[in-house]
């Protein structure tokens, strides 16, 4: 595989692995309900207090008596800041450094969901969700790095994706209750790169767009859960998520950087993208009638993603990223017939260990969640949710060939630091 093709394989791993990487650490999106939202994610898997739980534990669709509905979107309103950026450009006359502004990159986007839990009879109930995993948008300025050809390493991903899930639950005593779902994956990115490439030195000329990607595919995974309870007030979930590995395939264009002319059409080829699996364990303890607590321990396995390679065996590139933890903790207070309110912290480790990139920024992070409840009646309420997501400054080192001819080398050397504000809202219903 050419120097040039290997680079566009990899910008669309890019594209797709961008696609998470404000909303938690690695490439994780942690926006299932406005509920969960407010309080953290924490005792999410256990909780139960609209239907919405399907997306994180089947077995807790036993905890319902008669047939629930929660519809919600979540708003995400990312800030990465990209500074004290310069470009080293290595070429046979020698190497020049080069200053790039700093760049804003963040922007919003809009993750709906749909819930719903039917019991069957007091041992059986079944449920469906439709929600999303991924979704985000990071554009750079047109022209990033103007005459200085940072464009390279930046650009445009969008990238939206729809989890399909069909659930079943089982209780098999007072205590015990089983649930197993499928989950079909549908996920599609736009991406571009090397929009500045038209105003580079004769010596790296190029076209308007080095890369044009719009490519979409499916996959299908399973997920198995459990829910203890100790009585009415107190009990346990655990569950785990096997993720598949993605296939990506559509319209993939590569311009090339230097004048040849004719351009490399990969759209006959997919790019698989190993998901990591996921265990999550999740506790709720009512303390009184006014206030519980609750909290959650999650494992993302990221270290099965190792590498990146194509549906032919080609190796493109390694990454060796690191397992990542989330730790959660929340409280809910249930003020009075009308008002619930909650609150929570979570901390969630970085899933990328010694390779970095400004277009995939990651860190360890912090939340800092509140919401509230108002039941309209006995069987629907409204619910909010706000988070404060923030980052920490880390520092970047990337390269990419520039040109294949001259032979040119680009080393850039950045700060990347990614914070959000995320807004949850959601109806929820029993009928």
């Amino acid at each position: 595989m050419s120097v040039n093709k290997r680079f566009l394989t990899v910008s669309i791993a890019a594209a797709l692995v961008s696609s998470f990487n404000v909303q938690a650490a690695g490439f994780q999106l942690n926006s299932q309900s406005a509920t969960g939202l407010g309080r953290a994610f924490s005792g999410d898997a256990v909780i139960a207090d609209n239907a919405s739980v399907v997306a994180k534990n089947a077995a807790a669709m036993a905890l319902f008596d008669r047939p629930a509905m929660s519809l919600g979107l979540t708003v995400i309103d990312t800030d990465i800041k990209v500074k004290n950026t310069s470009l080293a450009v290595t070429s046979p006359l020698g190497t020049r450094s080069f200053g790039v502004d700093d760049a804003s990159i963040g922007g919003v986007s809009y993750v709906p969901n749909l819930y719903y839990i039917h019991p069957i009879n007091e041992k059986i109930a079944v449920g469906a969700s439709l929600y999303s995993n991924f979704g985000t948008l990071t554009e750079f300025p047109n022209g990033y790095g103007g005459a200085v050809p940072a464009d390279i390493f930046g650009g445009t991903t969008e990238v939206k994706s729809l989890n399909l899930g069909l659930s079943a639950s089982y209780r098999l005593n007072k205590q015990l209750s089983l649930g197993a779902g499928i989950d079909v994956i549908y996920g599609s990115g736009k991406f571009t790169r090397g929009r500045g490439l038209s105003e580079l030195p004769s010596s790296v000329t190029g076209t308007s767009d080095l890369v044009d990607i719009d490519a979409d595919g499916f996959a299908l995974g399973f997920n198995l859960g459990s829910v203890f309870e100790i009585d009415d007030n107190n009990r346990f979930g655990l569950t785990y998520r096997f993720s598949p590995t993605l296939e990506a395939k559509g319209d993939m264009t590569y311009i090339p950087n230097y004048s040849i002319g004719k351009p490399y059409d990969l759209s006959g080829e997919k790019l698989k993208m190993p998901l990591p699996d996921m265990a999550e364990f999740s506790g709720f303890h009512k303390l009184n009638d006014k206030f519980a607590i609750h909290y959650s321990i999650q494992w993302i396995g990221w270290s099965s993603f190792d590498k990146l390679e194509t549906t032919g065996g080609t190796v493109i590139k390694d990454y060796e990223w690191q397992d990542g933890w989330h730790y959660a903790i929340g409280g809910t207070y249930y003020l009075n017939n009308d008002w619930t309110l909650r609150a929570g912290y979570m901390h969630d480790t970085s899933a990328q260990d010694q390779m970095t990139s400004i277009s995939v920024p990651d860190s360890d992070r912090n939340w800092i969640s509140g919401g509230f409840t108002y039941h309209l009646d006995s069987k629907s309420n409204i619910d909010f949710g706000l988070t404060y997501l923030m980052g920490k400054d880390v520092d970047v080192k990337e390269q990419s060939a520039l040109s294949a001819k001259p032979p040119t080398l680009g080393t850039l050397t950045a700060t990347t630091r990614a914070n959000a504000w995320l807004y949850g809202i959601q109806y929820s219903r029993s009928f």
